[in-house]
């Protein structure tokens, strides 16, 4: 059985060899291959060649684009600098000082360029290993990208003081995202993962009023066009999952801090969770026989289907040990 195989196998409900390992790596993704994050970032090539590095090298079970969350905010015509060491920034978000959307760029594959070398890496990937590795393309959840255009502070001040303005500005985004998740779907990605970061800083009634339906259309779009879908916010996002667990959702990450137990009781059942242990305290500053056996026991507790995942990004300071133990095989378990 491949990594494939194991991987579709677990999300349909499907007795399979081994737990998939799903481990979110960027930092460490561009140290392990020796290139600086403005490649890992800036050069898909760069990309694709770090993830194909460890798929082989620790077994990860898929190849992703995942690398910054400014991809589709650079062409909305965000001013970004890239970065030796880590992620990318944004100097100027696109509708920092204005309301009007009609000065944004609508980005556009084939038209513009980082989704378009999102395309290019989904490409490699299938010429690569198709149907041997999982591939996952990723976009900005709603509220995610509206507060990358808007800035952080800018986009939480419009949801209370002009939510109208909030709500067309979260309504483009999810068009934009589901062209997007359209063409890497087309491209070769069967899984699309969404990313909603800011949404664990809402309140659980402005989640449900605002962003959760803008996610739903996009979950369902995502569905429409035969893709998979991997839900990840950051953070302690216990308040808002009785409410993401109507999303219809493939894949649940949940970070550290967040009571697995409670999601499996939320959510349906053939809801794949991933996560969730401390990826500073749980896996960089743990032991490799610490590392296993915890993911043994989260297995155990949470039941099937589970990837293996820490809560959030693996840190780039991870020693290679705690890595391999991270993706050390998991026998399945039918049982649970």
């Amino acid at each position: 059985m491949n990594n494939y195989e194991r991987y579709m196998g677990m999300v349909k409900g499907e007795q399979v060899d081994y737990v998939p390992r799903i481990p979110i790596l960027m930092h460490y993704a561009a140290k392990h291959i020796g290139a600086s994050y403005a490649d890992f970032a800036g050069d898909y090539n760069t990309l694709v060649k770090a993830n194909i590095a460890l798929a082989e090298d620790f077994g990860v079970s898929q190849l992703d684009i995942m690398s910054d969350p400014w991809r589709e905010t650079a062409d909305y015509g965000a001013e970004i600098e890239y970065l030796e060491t880590t992620c990318p920034q944004c100097l100027k978000h696109p509708l920092e000082d204005s309301k009007d959307l009609s000065l944004l760029t609508r980005p556009e594959v084939g038209k513009t360029t980082r989704l378009t070398a999102a395309i290019k890496a989904i490409e490699a990937y299938k010429a690569y290993g198709y149907k041997e590795y999982s591939i996952t393309g990723w976009v900005e959840g709603p509220a995610a990208e509206a507060s990358d255009i808007r800035g952080v502070s800018n986009f939480m001040i419009d949801l209370i003081d002009d939510e109208e303005f909030a709500c067309e500005l979260m309504d483009l985004c999810v068009d934009v995202a589901i062209e997007f998740a359209k063409a890497q779907i087309a491209a070769g990605a069967d899984t699309i993962g969404v990313g909603d970061a800011i949404a664990s800083q809402m309140s659980a009634d402005m989640y449900e009023r605002l962003v959760f339906p803008r996610e739903k259309r996009l979950v369902d779009g995502i569905h429409e066009a035969g893709g998979l879908v991997r839900l990840h916010i950051c953070g302690n996002t216990n308040h808002i999952l009785p409410v993401a667990a109507s999303l219809g959702v493939d894949i649940i990450d949940c970070d550290w801090m967040v009571d697995v137990v409670k999601v499996r009781e939320l959510f349906p059942k053939n809801t794949v969770i991933a996560g969730n242990l401390d990826p500073v305290e749980g896996i960089m500053e743990s032991t490799p026989e610490k590392i296993h056996q915890n993911f043994i026991d989260l297995y155990h507790k949470v039941g099937n289907p589970y990837f293996v995942n820490a809560g959030c990004e693996v840190p780039m300071d991870t020693p290679k040990e705690n890595l391999q133990a991270l993706c050390k095989p998991i026998q399945y378990n039918s049982s649970i």
